[in-house]
Order: C-alpha cells, then sequence, then structure tokens
C-alpha cells in the first residue's frame, strides 16, 4: 500500500491543455501567415443553465487565448424548435465560421436529437452527429468527441500504457462512455485496450473494476467509485462534476467528482482531480478539432 502512496501521480489537466494551447496558438500563426483567416467557432446556448454558461465562457476565453474568432448566440429558453434549426441552418451556411456547438443541455420542448442531426457534420466539432461518429467507429479521421479525446490526450502525455490494458468505462453516453469506448479499443497509439462498458445494468460492478488497469468514471454520481472497487496500482480518469450544495463555499456548492477521491487516490499509479482534471481537456479538445475544421477548409 505505502509503495503505491508514494508513486500515485496527479493528472494535471490544467497544464496539459496549456501546453496543448500553446501548440494550437503556434499552428494559428503559421496558418494565418499563409494567408488564410483565423478560426472561427461559434456556440449557441439556450436559457440560463449555470454549469453551460460557465462551460460556454470557458471556451470564449479560450478561443482569445489561441487566436480564434469567437461568436456566441445566446438565446432565451422559450424559443421554438423551429427557431433554433433555423440558426442552426444558417451557421451552417456561414463561410465565416469552420465549426460549431449547440450547447447541451436543451430545453425540454426540444429535440435535441433532431438539432444535433441538423449540424452539418463538416461543422460538427462536436462530434456528435452520426457520420463523425461512424468515423470513429471505423477508425476514419474524424471529429470526436471532445471529453474523450481530452482523455486520451491525458493519457498520452502521461505516457500511460493502453495497449493490452484492461480497461473499465462506466457509463455508456453517446457524449463520453460510448466514444472513449471504441478510442480506446482502436488500433492506435492510446488504443489496443481490452474495454468493458459497465451500466446501470451490470452485475457485479465491483469484480469488473477490481479487475481493470484503468478506469474511467462517467456516469455522473457523485463518488460512487469506492477504495474498495480500485486495484493497487490502477489508472482512474474522473469524468464526473456534480453540483453538491456546500454551504462553506461562497458560491455555495462545491464540485464533486464520480469518484471518492480520497478513499481511490492512494490506491491509483495516475489519478485525474475535479476539478482540474478532465474538464480543461474537454475544451482545449474542442479548438483542435475546430482547429482541423479550419484547416481542412484552407486544404
Amino acid at each position: 500500500m505505502n509503495f503505491y502512496i508514494r508513486t500515485m501521480k496527479l493528472i494535471d489537466g490544467k497544464a496539459v491543455s496549456e501546453a496543448i494551447k500553446n501548440q494550437i496558438t503556434d499552428s494559428v500563426n503559421q496558418f494565418t501567415a499563409r494567408g488564410n483567416r483565423a478560426p472561427h467557432l461559434a456556440a449557441i446556448l439556450v436559457g440560463n443553465d449555470g454549469g453551460s454558461l460557465t462551460y460556454v465562457g470557458h471556451k470564449v476565453k479560450a478561443c482569445e487565448q489561441v487566436g480564434f474568432k469567437s461568436t456566441l448566440l445566446h438565446f432565451d429558453d422559450n424559443i421554438t424548435e423551429e427557431f433554433l434549426l433555423n440558426e442552426v441552418e444558417n451557421l451552417n451556411n456561414n463561410n465565416e465560421i469552420d465549426g460549431f456547438i449547440v450547447q447541451l443541455p436543451l430545453p425540454k420542448h426540444i429535440n435535441a436529437d433532431k438539432v444535433l442531426l441538423a449540424v452539418k457534420p463538416e461543422k460538427d466539432v462536436d462530434g456528435f452527429h452520426p457520420v463523425n461518429v461512424g468515423k470513429l467507429t471505423l477508425g476514419l479521421p474524424t471529429f470526436v468527441s471532445a471529453t474523450p479525446l481530452g482523455i486520451t490526450k491525458l493519457l498520452e502525455h502521461y505516457n500511460i500504457e493502453t495497449s493490452g490494458k484492461n480497461v473499465v468505462v462506466i457509463g455508456r453516453s453517446n457524449i463520453v462512455g460510448r466514444p472513449a469506448s471504441i478510442l480506446l479499443s482502436n488500433q492506435s497509439k492510446t488504443g489496443n485496450a481490452t474495454v468493458t462498458v459497465c451500466h446501470s445494468k451490470t452485475q457485479n460492478l465491483k469484480e469488473q473494476t477490481l479487475r481493470a488497469d484503468i478506469i474511467i468514471a462517467a456516469l455522473g454520481k457523485p463518488e460512487f467509485l469506492t477504495g474498495e472497487m480500485v486495484k493497487e496500482g490502477a489508472v482512474v480518469i474522473d469524468v464526473g462534476t456534480t453540483r453538491v450544495a456546500d454551504t462553506s463555499k461562497k458560491s455555495g456548492f462545491s464540485l464533486k467528482g464520480d469518484v471518492k477521491f480520497d478513499e481511490v487516490a492512494p490506491k491509483c499509479s495516475y489519478i485525474t482531480p475535479v476539478p482540474g482534471g478532465v474538464g480543461p481537456m474537454t475544451v482545449v479538445s474542442l479548438l483542435l478539432n475546430t482547429l482541423q475544421a479550419a484547416q481542412n477548409r484552407g486544404n
């Protein structure tokens, strides 16, 4: 036990994301020096969800840092589905926009699947469109969902071996769990793993996680993964970010991951904190996809 306590390393998503932003800035400078306009990312935000407002704010700031242009279209939550679909079509046809996202969640009266399907695949820098998901499944070049892409970038930066390893992904969402499982099983530098996807119907979950060399917790339940569910030396990636009431904080809440950090961390070789782990990588991965969209346009 003490051996792992001494060698446990905290995966610093903030530091890795800043390093990648520097690389993106260099790429943007080279791109514009060849006479191309700067990459341009747009975001559609409907309503005033606190988490969404914060996340979109981070994206706008990150665009400024790396030399992108950014546009935010912020609408009241009482807009119609037809209105939103029209705005999506406007962005599809706007040659000044390289990529755009529709921030989720959307109000209940709007069909999110219908809206996401309306986004042109070549501008779908969130990687949610079935065309891009299909390409990912086939191992073809495409836009990969930002959070799973960020996870692989962290594994790559820390030289964490995935080939031949047992990976357990807890959660099967189309945004994180499923694409992460595909990425890690694909033939790639951060792939070739044996991946098990666990979910609400999985029996003997603890049995699965105790066999895992790498665990990706992405189910949205605060402190779900406990110390007794993790073997010594495992790598744990915590995707969860749930707001939990906390009167000791000025904001009135604190962010909790899906991992019970104090119990799990001493057993790990590597672990991501919340906040400061996967979160910053999600934003920077969106920038990478937008840069790729701009370069596709430039070519």
